[in-house]
């Protein structure tokens, strides 16, 4: 029932929106959609502080309705500090496997200064595809600068947003699987 009373359709398609920002320090690798983009520079987190793939974890948890990213993998927790985002995004999709969903296609978009990232949108749509078991052509991922505004400007900071579309599963009648 929704709130007039009346017999609600069920719902097969929901949207969601993601976002993460992340401080920048020098050493080690800036990670973004599960690709290292550049040496010597890296975000400061308890995992390995994959911008992009926290907010479409987000995105895509906001869409079921679950929890966000930072509930289901807490960054006190001992077993989480370095932890690869690739493998908390897969846990993100088997949850939604278990809600019966899956993503029909991603939108995002990186708000950092610098380094240029543009030669890495292939490998970083491959990778993101790949876990969400879509085609690249399903995972729009851009980069903007904050024109020098702020931390993001001043080289400080990285933020990425994240939309998604989710839909319920379709099923298979059992006579027609192979």
């Amino acid at each position: 029932m929704n709130q007039m009373g009346t017999e609600s359709a069920e719902v097969t398609l929901r949207v969601g929106l993601g976002r993460d920002v992340h401080r920048l320090a020098e050493g080690g690798d800036l990670i973004l959609g599960g690709v290292s983009v550049a040496a010597g520079i890296h975000c400061v987190a308890h995992s390995d502080g994959d911008c992009l793939l926290h907010a479409l974890a987000d995105a895509l948890l906001g869409a079921a309705s679950l929890p966000n990213v930072g509930v289901l993998f807490p960054n006190d927790l001992e077993e989480n500090r370095g932890r690869n985002s690739l493998e908390m995004l897969a846990g993100v999709v088997d949850l939604l496997g278990k809600k019966n969903l899956e993503a029909v296609n991603v939108d995002a978009v990186i708000q950092l200064e610098r380094p240029k990232i543009s030669g890495f949108f292939t490998a970083m749509k491959d990778c993101v595809a790949k876990v969400l078991g879509l085609s690249a052509a399903d995972v729009s991922i851009k980069a903007t600068t904050a024109e020098g505004l702020g931390p993001i400007g001043e080289g400080r900071a990285v933020e990425v947003f994240c939309i998604c579309l989710l839909r319920k599963r379709r099923r298979i009648c059992p006579s027609h699987e192979q």
